[in-house]
C-alpha cells in the first residue's frame, strides 16, 4: 500500500490480511532453528478493524503438538501474548497489556523480544510499541528460567493467524509490512526503528543489515 511514506526510508510494500476469507501464510522448517529460548518478532501493523474477536498475526507450533505461541489482540483490543504447553505445565507465558489498540489509521511498530535465559524474570520478556516499553499490563506471567517458548526445534511459524496445536484460529484482519524474526538474539526497538529528528514520530529503519540466524526471515 505504501502507506509508511516520508520517513527518509519507505517500506514499498505491506500484505493485506482479510479475517473473513481466512488469510494467512505459513512456513514449515526443515532445519533447526539457533535457540528456542531467545528471538524477537518485529512487524509493522496497521488494524483494519476492532471488534469483539481475538485476532492473532504471529503465531508459532508444533503443528499437530500441543505447544504454540501467539502474538495480536484480544477482543478488548488490548495487546495480547500467549505461549503454552500442555505437557509441560500448560500457560508458559501470558502478558495482555492495559493499552488498547483501537486506531485504524495509523501504523504502529511492536517488538517483542525474548531470551529465557535471563536471571531477572523481567528481562526474559520485553515488548515495545513505537519504540517505547510496554510497562503496564492487566496480566503479566514471566517464563520460567531457561524454558524453550518456542516449543520444536523445526518449528512451524503463522503470519496473519495463530496455530493453535494444528487448528488455524483468531485470524488478522489489517496490514504488515517488514515482519520479522530473529533467531538468537533479543533485540530492542532501535534496530527496527528511530524517532524522527523532527517529529518525534516512531519510523521504520531498513533491517536489511541484520542478523536473522538460521531460522530468521
Amino acid at each position: 500500500t505504501n502507506s509508511i511514506k516520508d520517513t527518509g526510508y519507505d517500506v514499498a510494500n505491506s500484505l493485506r490480511f482479510n479475517d473473513d476469507s481466512s488469510d494467512y501464510l505459513e512456513k514449515n522448517f526443515s532445519s533447526t532453528q539457533d535457540s528456542r529460548r531467545i528471538f524477537t518478532v518485529s512487524a509493522w501493523i496497521k488494524r483494519a478493524n476492532v471488534n469483539t474477536s481475538d485476532q492473532r498475526y504471529w503465531g508459532s507450533s508444533e503443528g499437530s503438538g500441543e505447544g504454540y505461541n501467539s502474538l495480536g489482540f484480544d477482543g478488548s483490543n488490548r495487546l495480547k501474548v500467549l505461549s503454552g504447553n500442555t505437557s509441560n505445565s500448560g500457560t508458559q507465558l501470558n502478558f495482555t497489556s492495559n493499552q488498547v489498540f483501537r486506531d485504524v489509521s495509523a501504523w504502529s511498530n511492536i517488538v517483542y523480544a525474548v531470551d529465557t535465559t535471563q536471571s531477572t524474570e523481567s528481562n526474559r520478556v520485553k515488548i515495545y510499541h513505537n519504540g517505547s516499553q510496554i510497562t503496564s499490563w492487566s496480566t503479566a506471567t514471566y517464563p520460567s528460567q531457561n524454558t524453550d517458548l518456542l516449543t520444536s526445534t523445526t518449528p512451524q511459524m503463522t503470519i496473519g493467524m495463530r496455530d493453535l496445536r494444528g487448528t488455524n484460529a483468531n485470524f488478522f484482519d489489517g496490514y504488515l509490512a517488514e515482519m520479522v524474526f530473529i533467531d538468537n538474539q533479543q533485540l530492542d526497538p532501535t534496530s527496527f526503528g528511530e524517532f524522527d529528528e523532527d517529529t518525534g514520530i516512531w519510523k521504520p529503519i531498513d533491517v536489511s543489515g541484520l542478523t536473522f540466524g538460521n531460522n530468521g526471515f
